[in-house]
């Protein structure tokens, strides 16, 4: 059996990590660095809101804030990829951006619903 380096064993540990930890490809904490506080300073209307939407999925203020966060972290670092496409797939790529597929039923529907955050 073939010894294992540091390297594979910082893969098994961030394979096992659940949520975008692992997806990122970040290596989980060890677990003796302790956690940090951060103070944030909200408008009382935002505040309620962000309690209304952790009560709406059964979560604690932090809890939701903390994975909503993550999850926005994730997709901001996520989207600034550069992505390379053989000159063909790109310019496919490009027509489909140019010429979207009409609106169907449920987006018209989705689209004339009055945000969350309107009311």
């Amino acid at each position: 059996m073939a010894k294992q380096g540091p390297v594979t064993k910082r893969r098994s540990a961030a394979a096992g990590v659940k949520g975008t930890a692992a997806r990122s490809g970040t290596a989980a904490k060890s677990g003796t660095e302790s956690k940090a506080a951060i103070n944030l300073r909200i408008e009382p209307d935002t505040r309620r809101m962000i309690d209304s939407a952790a009560a709406a999925l059964g979560k604690t203020r932090t809890e939701f804030m903390i994975e909503t966060a993550r999850a926005r972290a994730v997709d901001v670092l996520l989207d600034q990829r550069l992505y390379v496409l053989a000159p063909d797939r790109y310019a496919a790529f490009v027509r489909a951006l140019d010429d979207p597929p009409p609106p169907g039923p449920k987006l018209r529907a989705l689209l004339g619903r009055k945000p969350a955050w309107d009311t």
